[in-house]
Order: C-alpha cells, then structure tokens, then sequence
C-alpha cells in the first residue's frame, strides 16, 4: 500500500509499505477520506515533540473514514463495503496512537475490532466527505459539552478552525443562544458567518466593544462586561485566557481545548472574588461521537464549506503546506477513492 510517512520538518514522504494482514478478530480498512489536523501541520512545520506523538519513519493521521475490505472470521457486526469511522484511541489497540493511526495511509488495521467501539458505522445520510470530520468534531463537541450551556445562554468562542467551529455548532445544538466566533482569518471569519454566526477580528476591532455590542453587558470585578456566561479557546494563543481574565463576566465558564506549550499563571484570588471557572476539555467519549452524527445526519448547517481544499494523496505536501495558510485555507482534505 501507499503511505505517508513523516520523518522531519517539511519532509513526508510517499512510501510503499506491507498491506495489513487481517487476524481473525480485526478489520482491514480502506481510507477513503482524511483530514490534516492542526497538529499535523504543526509537526510538519516546527518538527517532532510539536504535536502528537508522531514517530519520525511512521504513519500518522487520524482524522479519516474507511471502508471495510476484510474481516476476520470472529469479527460480528461488520460487513465488507459498510462505511466506518475509526475510533482513534482504540482502533488500532495502542492507546498511545491516537494521533497516528495511519489516516494518510491506503488501508489501516483496526485490532480487535468491535462495532461501535472501536470503529463505528457511518449513517448513509452522512457525506463520505464529511465524515473525515467526525473526529475533530468531536473534540469541539466535548469542548462544548464542558462548558455546561444552559438554554438560551450566549457564548464566544476564539479560533475559526474546524475544532472552533465544531464547538460553535455544537452549543447551538444543545440550546445555546447566540454566539460569537473571533478569529485573525477573515477567510475563516467568512466561513463563520455562513454558518450563521457572530463574529469578530480582535486583530483589527476592540472584542470587548463588539462583545459588549452584540451580548449587552453584566458585572464584571473590574467593570461592566460582556453578558458571555461561556468562553471556549479553540485557538491556543496566550492572549486569549489574559483577555477572559481581564473582561469575563463574574460567574463565567472558560473552557479551554486548544493545547499550549506552556504553563501559564493564574490569579486564583481574582477566579475566587469574580466567581470564574477554568475547565480543561480534551479528547472525547463514545456520546460526543453519537451527537455528532445526529448533528451530521440533522443537515441543520451546510458543514461541507468547512472543507476549502482537496487533494490525492500524492500532493500531501502540497496539501499540509495549504493548511499551514490560516488566511486562505480552512479544513484540508485527502482523497484516496
């Protein structure tokens, strides 16, 4: 099989590697479509020990959609041609690849594999396109489960990428008011809007004005601020947890999933007068998985536009250098049918 392998900083090569061979509890899978995620590209661009943990002279990719080719003979629930999402902390039995489970890879080996768990089947209404985003959606899915929205409640969220946006669509799914996308990508703002959103460019107009414009104001410990119960970080930036300390409404939610590096201090005494919460959210669970699909299959928003760029997998350099371009690209795509 054909398979991109990641040995440094801007170096992915195209190698033939063995085809998987099939026992008689696993699944071979073939790749129909996979999406570059953030820490792809960031790998890509900076090197290893910069995102997951991606093995220089190994597989990676993760967020993908299969096909079933072959099954073993004790493997229940399954059937060659049957769509299928593969769980990636699971599938392919090591926990510790989640991140690289070979989404740019032609087949994949899905261990011990159960229906439902380890993979799950694709519902027909779903787009075999669209289905490459289940697993980033579900990581915005978790992001806005954490911030327990309640209905009606207004909400901001920092970072236009597909995890941001996949948050976005997902508070308004379980009730959330109106919300805010901020972002320095006017390209992605653009998207962001189609989609029904509020947004704002902090690069280019004061948030909390236009915060304050959109939601109307409530105490703040150091003023009147935005009336934002929920604050997500989808963007990772320094600037965006400051900003929150600083104008965040008393009794406000911080919901944080896009990773930083570094430790960041805290102002607990200001957390405990202005009644704030911090909350991390990482990863997800078999009902994040389940809501998505149910938001997929509702065809409530046109999530198709989130995917800007399209490419064979021979063009992967190409493809992972087009999604290092936050100004022009959006979520970016391999195509292997």
């Amino acid at each position: 099989m054909k398979a991109a392998i990641y040995y440094d900083r801007q170096d992915v090569r195209l190698e033939q590697r063995p085809d998987p061979v099939c026992g008689p509890g696993d699944a071979v899978l073939k790749t129909l479509y996979s999406s570059i995620c953030g820490t792809d590209v960031a790998v890509y661009q900076r090197g290893p020990h910069t995102g997951h943990k991606i093995t220089p002279g190994g597989e990676f990719g993760h967020e993908t959609v299969c096909e079933v080719v072959q099954v073993g003979e004790n493997v229940r629930g399954l059937m060659v041609g049957q769509r299928v999402y593969p769980y990636p902390l699971l599938v392919t039995g090591d926990t510790r690849r989640a991140g690289t489970i070979g989404g740019f890879s032609e087949y994949l080996l899905a261990k011990n594999v159960e229906a439902g768990r380890t993979v799950y089947p694709v519902p027909e209404e779903i787009p075999t396109r669209l289905a490459c985003l289940i697993e980033p959606f579900t990581v915005g899915c978790r992001a806005a489960r954490r911030s327990e929205p309640k209905p009606g409640e207004s909400a901001v969220v920092f970072g236009a990428g597909t995890i941001g946006l996949a948050a976005a669509v997902t508070l308004q799914w379980f009730g959330a008011g109106r919300v805010m996308v901020c972002d320095l990508s006017d390209f992605r703002l653009d998207i962001a809007r189609r989609l029904g959103f509020l947004t704002c460019n902090p690069g280019r107009e004061d948030g909390n004005e236009t915060m304050r414009a959109a939601f109307g104001t409530a105490p703040g410990l150091h003023g009147p601020a935005a009336d934002v119960p929920i604050w997500i970080d989808a963007a990772g930036a320094d600037s965006v947890l400051d900003t929150y300390m600083a104008q965040g409404k008393i009794v406000s939610r911080f919901v944080a999933v896009a990773v930083g590096a570094a430790a960041r201090p805290v102002d607990i005494l200001h957390l405990t007068y202005a009644q704030k919460s911090l909350i991390g959210s990482g990863g997800y669970i078999p009902e994040d998985v389940r809501d998505v699909m149910d938001i997929f299959r509702s065809g409530r928003w046109e999530l198709e536009q989130l995917i800007t760029h399209e490419f064979p997998l021979e063009d992967i350099d190409a493809a992972l250098r087009t999604a290092s371009d936050t100004d022009h690209a959006l979520n970016v795509t391999i195509r292997f049918q």
